[in-house]
């Protein structure tokens, strides 16, 4: 049987979307043991314009990778620990520091 274009793809997403995308190899040091957490995001797309000889077909995929925090293991105990990004918020209260100087 012959498989198309986005079975294909969707094989390969099923290949390595697994854990080890999200959860990275863990690091010992000192009785203490980490393993970093990511938000993985896969997506996909295909098509095609047209009919016949002129017909175009198309597709890609793509994958987005964000770490998020990490799971800290000590002692017997486990704790997961977020990665906190503050880009975002320093860029939303500089845009309205910005928009308060605009207005006044």
């Amino acid at each position: 049987m012959d498989r198309t274009f986005v079975e294909r793809i969707a094989e390969l997403v099923q290949l390595h979307a697994n854990a080890k995308q999200v959860y990275g190899d863990p690091v010992e040091n000192n009785g203490t043991t980490i393993i970093p957490v990511a938000r993985v995001q896969w997506g996909l797309g295909g098509g095609r314009l047209g009919r016949g000889a002129g017909e175009r077909r198309g597709g890609g995929a793509g994958v987005r990778a964000m770490p998020v925090g990490y799971i800290e293991l000590r002692d017997g105990t486990s704790r997961f620990r977020p990665i906190v990004d503050f880009t975002a918020g320093a860029v939303i209260a500089g845009a309205a520091l910005g928009g308060l100087l605009v207005v006044s």
